[in-house]
């Protein structure tokens, strides 16, 4: 298909044409190519937003892959949760390799929530325990939900449990999960595989909680100075996305002085032992070359 206008897909089309468990492969490739040298990607430009009524961040996050060539840009509000829309806004404008011809704007926001998700997904495929039977996710907001969902496609769960700083929260989301709400601690201890997706900027899981052996999606705090594990957590086998973004944008890692044993896309690719059957945290910030490989599946979907 092709048009003199770039084509423009809102997050109603988006969810149309991107499946997740056609994403989690995707996320797969474009890690593994991250981490082979095959990608250009800039770290994360942040812009910090002091205004009268909140304060915010822009992120603007570009990349060249062997598929495509793209920007996101990101806003991120904290505050918009008391307002009751999206503390994530996004969107992600795709032009053609070969010309720099646009081709696509489409709304970034689900995109975002679906490809997190999905690179959690990718980790616990290979870092979980292959018998993993009990789900923790600290954490009730569209990471916590998109996580249920790609988690399940990769290991069959027979109890999931919830907390949230917002117990009311805690509670509607695991009605609609059919899990059991429990304090962090008790939703942790003995888990097999652990999500911590909350707004924190300070710990909300300790490392004495970990049971050996168990693995740890770490999707929040992703400001610097912003923490979701204590230093006992971060002591553990640490797999990242990007080396280069972890250690300028991971409070987790940075305060904590973690020690980073891999990419995610090494170990993906079999560049090193993944170290799966030990306790092991992959830190999650999330990357452009992400949401490139996402926006291309829906352009690709939606241009047949």
């Amino acid at each position: 298909m092709k048009t003199d206008q770039p084509l423009f897909l809102n997050e109603e089309r988006v969810r149309k044409h991107l499946r997740m468990a056609d994403l989690i492969p995707a996320m797969e490739k474009a890690l593994i190519d991250l981490s082979a040298g095959k990608v250009t990607q800039p770290v994360r430009s942040v812009i910090k937003v002091d205004v009268a009524a909140a304060t915010g961040f822009l992120g603007l996050m570009p990349a060249l892959t062997p598929d495509g060539l793209g920007l996101k840009a990101v806003t991120f509000y904290p505050s918009n949760a008391e307002r009751g829309i999206p503390t994530h806004m996004a969107t992600i404008f795709l032009v053609d390799p070969q010309t720099g011809t646009p081709l696509a704007i489409m709304d970034g926001r689900l995109i975002t929530e679906m490809r997190t998700a999905a690179v959690s997904a990718a980790a616990t495929k290979l870092l979980a325990p292959s018998d993993a039977k009990i789900l923790a996710i600290l954490g009730s907001g569209v990471q916590a939900h998109s996580h249920v969902e790609a988690l399940r496609l990769v290991r069959q769960f027979e109890e999931i449990r919830v907390w949230s700083h917002t117990s009311e929260h805690a509670e509607r989301f695991a009605k609609e999960i059919v899990a059991k709400v429990t304090s962090a601690e008790e939703a942790v201890r003995g888990a097999d595989v652990v999500v911590t997706a909350t707004n924190s900027k300070t710990p909300v899981l300790k490392g004495s909680w970990l049971r050996p052996g168990c693995h740890v999606n770490a999707v929040g705090a992703c400001r610097p100075d912003w923490r979701e594990l204590d230093d006992e957590a971060m002591s553990n086998v640490v797999c990242v996305d990007s080396r280069e973004g972890a250690l300028k944008e991971s409070g987790d890692i940075i305060l904590a002085g973690a020690k980073i044993y891999a990419e995610l896309g090494e170990a993906l690719a079999g560049k090193v032992p993944s170290r799966a059957g030990e306790t092991t945290i992959f830190k999650s910030l999330g990357m452009a070359v992400e949401d490139i490989a996402a926006a291309l599946l829906v352009y690709q979907s939606a241009t047949k």
